[in-house]
């Protein structure tokens, strides 16, 4: 009786989890001789070859209105037409295939011609493998990858690239003219009035009533945000579970802040200047708070499972293992150890995660696989205990290392940083995003901060006095106009008028404030903080799209909306970017509005529709007409600085 063939093995296939896999793998296919890739059948059948599916595999790059960084996705998309090719594509097919521009923001296409069934499933399956991959990493940056340099701002002195500027003497020519502009006003106000500052109505507003009490005020509310310190403390005691309770608690409390900081200026009748300083400081305090305690809380969670590990790491140590092979899952050929010969960082930790398929991730993950086998005490074998002690070290390490972040100093190291003194020099720090260390100097320069000082002060003397000479008077005029019983229909006939008075001191105005928040306040804070990261700001007068004046007019508050409020949406809420972006800007517009109406005690949207109207002409700048032609768009840019201010203005005097 003949002998029945035993079946041939079926051959495993490992799928690769990116593109860059799948082409090493299918790289020992290529035939290294001639001889290798024919057979006499091949050679009789020459003229019966048919045509080789052809496939393109493209990378397209999505760009995104408020992160400026690109996301590189994988797609393939089939050929139409493709032509026979025997041994490699002939030179005249190869030009034939469209062509890619890669510096316009284009898509890398790579040509893959095979009739190998096999080989096109891996391209497929590394392709969706690498979109798994990179999108979800990129959600993975609410709370991480925050860079913080040592560097100067633009107009600082010790900007060796400002200082070596072709265009520094414009720079001094502006400062000379505003100088002859404010003495020739001061002669004019002492030949008319007998005093520079003229009839000086707003230095009286500014310090007729309440000023120790809005100085008390400032620094009470300062001294409160040690709440969210105080709830950190607690989440860290297990007191809190920040998951559960503790950031509804946070949230809680900011809202209490909040509307303790906008209400205060309307129950003591505040004038303008005292509320826009109250409110504004305000926001920048729960700012500062809402980073502090969601960092710290996220890393509470990893501080957390961290120590879960390390217990399930002794328990392990005291299990004897069994001498047969064990059946307890998982078995050691079911578990991923590639990522073993990786250093355990915290990078390589949220890659691994989000390089899992999505199956595995819905279900358990292999740490928590094995956190149960122990926790049920199993039975098992040496190979198992081996392999499982190495993969939650492996897994302790690199929580360690987001605990640390970028901090040198062990001090530093989530818990070591829920201390008293740590909370609120993050407070006095001009920056509103939390770290865990930030770049510092060695000493602070004196004659620097004293030279900032007088430009502070030079800069809020020359504001008064444009306010004084150009702004009051118009102001005054639309309340004369409500106090005569003008109707609507006549004060709207003035608006031209009005805001033909108003652009040119209003965009001064706008300049000025920037100039003395972003260079003189702010630098003056570094240095006495000794805090090295001096990028307040970037060219934001070279935009050329709102987009980009979003990003670079505001850097601090545009690093705390891109951790807290753009990826975080993401991340939580699991929207897109498109949706994230929308939700970032119209955050933005909201508490824009919230300064307004605490000024002008006015609640009628202007600001809030003028900003969202921002997003529109973000995708026109990207249209044919306006893309590339930066002359075009900085033009369009600074008409609309020009008008913004002098418009807002004047519909809420009016109106």
């Amino acid at each position: 009786m003949a002998s029945r063939e035993e079946p041939r093995p079926r051959r495993e296939v490992h799928h690769p989890a990116d593109l860059a896999e799948a082409l090493r793998a299918v790289r020992p296919r290529v035939p290294d001789t001639p001889s290798d890739s024919s057979s006499d059948s091949g050679h009789d059948d020459k003229d019966k070859i048919e045509p080789m599916p052809s496939v393109r595999l493209r990378r397209k790059s999505t760009s995104d209105s408020y992160d400026d960084s690109a996301v590189v996705t994988p797609e393939i998309v089939p050929i139409e037409n493709a032509e026979a090719v025997i041994e490699k594509p002939s030179p005249k097919y190869l030009q034939s295939l469209p062509k890619t521009n890669t510096m316009d923001g284009g898509k890398k296409t790579y040509v893959v011609v095979s009739d190998d069934a096999e080989l096109r499933e891996i391209l497929r399956r590394g392709l969706e493998g690498g979109r798994e991959r990179v999108l979800p990493t990129r959600r993975e940056k609410n709370l991480r990858d925050m860079v913080f340099t040592k560097q100067f701002s633009c107009f600082d002195r010790q900007n060796q690239d400002a200082a070596n500027s072709q265009f520094h003497g414009f720079y001094v020519l502006f400062w000379i003219g505003m100088t002859i502009l404010i003495l020739k006003m001061g002669a004019e106000n002492w030949r008319k009035t007998g005093n520079p500052l003229g009839t000086n109505e707003i230095m009286k507003t500014m310090f007729r009533r309440d000023v120790v009490v809005l100085l008390l005020s400032d620094g009470i509310m300062c001294g409160l945000t040690g709440v969210s310190w105080i709830v950190q403390r607690l989440v860290f005691r297990q007191y809190l579970d920040w998951e559960r309770s503790g950031w509804i608690i946070q949230n809680i409390w900011q809202t209490l802040f909040i509307a303790g900081v906008v209400g205060l200026p309307l129950v003591r009748e505040w004038p303008w200047t005292h509320t826009v300083f109250f409110v504004l400081h305000g926001i920048v305090m729960l700012m500062k708070q809402h980073s502090y305690a969601f960092y710290n809380g996220h890393l509470s969670n990893v501080y957390k499972k961290r120590q879960n590990l390390l217990f399930k790491l002794k328990q392990l140590e005291l299990v004897s293992p069994v001498s047969f092979p064990s059946p307890t899952s998982p078995q050691v050929s079911t578990l991923s150890t590639s990522h073993l010969a990786l250093p355990p960082s915290a990078n390589e930790y949220y890659e691994r995660r989000k390089s899992l398929p999505k199956s595995q991730i819905a279900e358990q993950s292999d740490i928590e696989t094995i956190s149960n086998a122990i926790e049920e005490a199993a039975p098992l074998d040496m190979e198992q205990l081996h392999l499982f002690q190495r993969l939650i070290k492996w897994e302790v390490d690199a929580l360690a290392d987001e605990l640390t972040g970028k901090a040198t100093d062990p001090a530093r190291f989530y818990p070591n940083n829920l201390t008293f003194l740590n909370h609120y020099e993050y407070i006095v720090l001009p920056t509103l995003v939390y770290e865990l260390q930030y770049p510092r100097s060695d000493s602070v320069n004196w004659s620097y901060v004293a030279e900032k000082t007088c430009a502070l002060i030079g800069v809020i003397f020359v504001m008064i006095m444009i306010s004084q000479a150009f702004i009051y008077p118009v102001v005054m005029r639309t309340v004369y106009m409500k106090e005569m019983g003008w109707t609507t229909a006549q004060r709207f006939r003035e608006f031209p008028w009005l805001l033909s008075d108003l652009i040119f001191p209003l965009m001064m105005e706008y300049m000025l404030s920037w100039y003395l928040i972003w260079e003189t306040v702010l630098n003056i804070l570094a240095e006495l903080t000794y805090f090295a990261d001096r990028s307040f700001y970037d060219a934001w007068w070279n935009s050329v799209s709102w987009d980009q004046y979003a990003r670079d007019w505001n850097r601090p508050v545009h690093n705390f909306l891109l951790r807290h409020v753009y990826h975080s949406s993401i991340s939580s809420m699991k929207v897109d970017k498109h949706t994230a972006t929308l939700i970032t800007f119209f955050l933005s517009a909201c508490v824009h509005e919230l300064v307004m109406w605490c000024i002008f005690k006015k609640l009628r949207g202007y600001l809030l529709i003028l900003q969202m109207c921002q997003l529109p002409l973000v995708k026109l700048s990207r249209t044919k007409w306006l893309r590339n032609q930066e002359t075009l768009g900085n033009m369009l840019f600074w008409a609309g600085i020009f008008t913004g201010p002098s418009m807002l203005c004047t519909l809420y005097l009016i109106l």
